[in-house]
Order: C-alpha cells, then structure tokens, then sequence
C-alpha cells in the first residue's frame, strides 16, 4: 500500500488537495468518486521522494510541528497500536498536507517490510539522524515507546528553547528598525530644512551643527547607494564564509570573542550534551553517539575537537578525559561525566550533565538578551540627543548669529 496526492473538485466545483493510501492510482481514483469528488491529479508519494536526488530536495517540517508528531506516535504506541496503524492516525489526524503525506508514505515503507526509522529515512530534511537513530535504538532494544516519550520530550524542549530565544529577540529587532528608520527620517527629511534657518545668516555654525550637517547630506546623496553596498557585501561574506577552510578559521576564533565566543560554547556543549544523553540512554552505543551528536554541533571547530575526541574513544580511552583534551567543554560537565564513568551511571550523569549545561545556556542567553534592550534605548536616545543639541546649539546662540 502506497500513499498518493491528489487534487479533485468537489460538487460545487472547487479544488481540494489531500493524500490517502492505496494500491494503486486507480484506486485513489474510485475512493474520490465514491466520496463525490472528481479526481484531477493523483501521484505517489513514494516514487516523488524514492530517489537520492529527490530525497536532496525533500520538504522539511517545523520543529513544532515534529513535537507534535512525535508525541502523538509515543502517545498511540504506548496504548499499544502498531507503528502502521500509529502512522495512519496520526496522517488523519494531521491539517497540514505536507505532512499527511509524509506520514502516509512512510507508513507505506513499514507495511513493505522497512523499519521505522529506515522508512523515515526517505524523508531525511523532516526528520534528522538524530531522530532516525533514536528510534532505530528503540526498535532494536524493543523500547519503543519509552525511546519515543524521551524523544518527544527533548523535541518540545527543544522547541520551546527556540520560542524563548525568538520571543527575547522580538522586541529588540523592533526597536532596533525603528531606531533607524526614526533617526534616518530626522536626518533627511527634518535636520536640513530647520538647519537651513541658519544657514541663511551667513555666519558660522557650531561644529555639531555642521557635522550633523554633513551627514544628512551624505545619507540623502549616498543613502541607495550605502544600502546595497552593505547588502552586497553580507552576500560576500556569506559567499566567502560558505568555503570550509574559512568557515573553520572563523568559528575558531569566534569562540575567542568574548560575548560571542561565550554564547557559542555554552549553546554548543549544552547541544552536545543534551543529544548525547538522549542517545545513550536510547541503547545506541557511545562512539556512534558522539558520532551523531557531533553533527547537531554549529561550531566547526569544536565539531573537528569532538571529531578527535570521538577517535580517542573509539581508541580505549575514557570520554571525560577525551572531552578534556577536546577543550571548550566546562570543567564542571568533565567531572560530573567523570563521576559516572567511574560509578557505571553514565546515562544518568550524561542527563543531569544535559540539564546542567540547559540551564546554564539559557541563564547565559535570558541575561544577554536581557542587556539588548537597555542598549538599543540608550543608542536610540543618544541619537536623538545628538540631533537636538546639533539644532539647538544655533538657537541658543541666535543673538551671536544676528548680531
């Protein structure tokens, strides 16, 4: 049984699209026939996402909307349903095309005789290795549902992180175009006709008055042209930041910038941890699990530092003291791992270590962004300062301009 789009007109002649499970076009055909549609397009899923090159280009879903599965499948399979029959409630259940589809092909897979997370894999954009690791850990411990309730937790957790970060950053964003958009109104559209007042009198202007001057007539006269250099050169520096010599040498000594630096380890080794704990707790064995959660890391450099300590393990050492080695990673993360090496409570102290570094990014992150806002006002203040003083200073000498 395979899954299909299609897209038919109803009786009052309007389009609906969906997805629905069959052996074949055909029968697709006839099941929206007997529901009154007339069908217009049917395709199969599966042959739409079967290939290497197609799979390239295969949709992606959002982090929310993976929560939300994920929780559904825990739900349904620790009520006891098969993994097919999982899929197909949840497919039903779900608004979202994109997504039933998706759910209905990989259904498809399971019922062929492919494992859960093999099937998974002709989606891999939807749903990361991590995931497909995770699961395949559960089916093979036969675990599943309780592999899938910690997966659940960790992808609305994970979601809910992002939602904070983006909410913090929201009002700063504002504040930060307004600011612009409020100065650059001033300086071209109010600063020159009330400055010209003075202008006219001949006699010489303060120097802020002239420089507030000069640059309100650079931006009038140069302003376009300013705005597409900066674009072009942030395309640039994507371009060059694209090559992976260079990306490496940037994300090494972005971690030596003090504010940056700071905030990329700890979202970095706080993602390390949190991946790697929900792996090995899963059953999947260590080296792979520092192999995966390498890939979830956003610095290439400290990717390259886990690369080799992942290659020390693999050699017999001990994962506190390659991590050691590896640097970047808080002492306080090296002893606690340290500690449940020697205790044979590895999962437990990788979870607490997780939940550690959890914390301690997010304090870091609320307290940084909790600076922006009082930055962006005195930034946005001192602007307006500066262009009051620049056309006040004239008026206050006004008796010294006439005379």
């Amino acid at each position: 049984m395979s899954a299909f789009d299609y897209v038919a007109l109803d009786e009052a002649g309007r389009k609906k699209k969906g997805a629905l499970e069959a052996d074949s076009a055909r029968q697709i055909r006839q099941q929206l026939r007997d529901k009154g549609l007339t069908p217009l397009f049917v395709n199969e899923n599966s042959k739409q996402n079967g290939s290497s090159s197609s799979r390239w280009f295969s949709p992606r879903i959002s982090t929310a909307n993976l929560a939300l599965i994920t929780r559904q499948l825990a739900t349904l399979i620790q009520a006891g349903l098969p993994v097919d029959e999982a899929l197909a409630t949840v497919a039903q259940q779900s608004e979202i095309l994109k997504i039933r589809s998706m759910l209905f092909a990989v259904r498809g897979k399971v019922l062929s005789g492919h494992s859960f997370a093999e099937s998974l894999g002709e989606f891999p954009r939807a749903f990361p290795v991590l995931y497909r690791a995770t699961i395949a850990a559960g089916e093979q411990s036969g675990f599943l549902d309780k592999v899938l309730v910690r997966l659940a937790d960790y992808t609305e957790a994970s979601q809910a992180s992002r939602q904070q970060v983006m909410m913090a950053l929201f009002y700063p964003i504002i504040l930060l175009l307004m600011s612009v958009l409020i100065v650059t109104g001033l300086m071209v559209y109010v600063v020159p006709d009330v400055v010209q007042v003075f202008v006219d009198t001949g006699h010489t202007l303060p120097l802020l008055t002239r420089a507030l001057m000069a640059l309100s007539g650079f931006i009038s006269d140069y302003g376009l042209i300013m705005l597409a250099l900066i674009c072009l050169s942030f395309l640039v520096i994507a371009y060059i930041n694209s090559i992976p010599r260079i990306k490496l040498n940037v994300h090494r000594l972005l971690l030596d910038v003090p504010i940056l630096g700071r905030f990329s380890r700890n979202v970095n080794t706080a993602r390390f941890a949190s991946t790697l704990s929900i792996l090995t707790a899963s059953g999947v064995p260590l080296v792979e699990a520092m192999k995966i959660a390498r890939q979830v890391l956003t610095n290439r450099w400290i990717q390259n530092r886990v690369h080799k300590a992942t290659q020390n393990v693999t050699e017999g050492e001990s994962l506190h003291k390659a991590l050691q080695q590896a640097g970047y990673f808080p002492p306080m993360m090296i002893h606690m791992i340290a500690s449940g090496e020697a205790s044979g409570e590895l999962d437990s102290m990788l979870e607490r270590v997780a939940n550690s570094q959890e914390r301690d990014a997010q304090n870091f992150i609320t307290i940084t962004l909790g600076l922006v806002e009082p930055i962006m006002l005195l930034f946005m203040g001192g602007c307006v300062l500066l262009i009051v003083l620049a056309i006040l200073l004239p008026i206050l000498n006004i008796n010294q301009l006439v005379g």
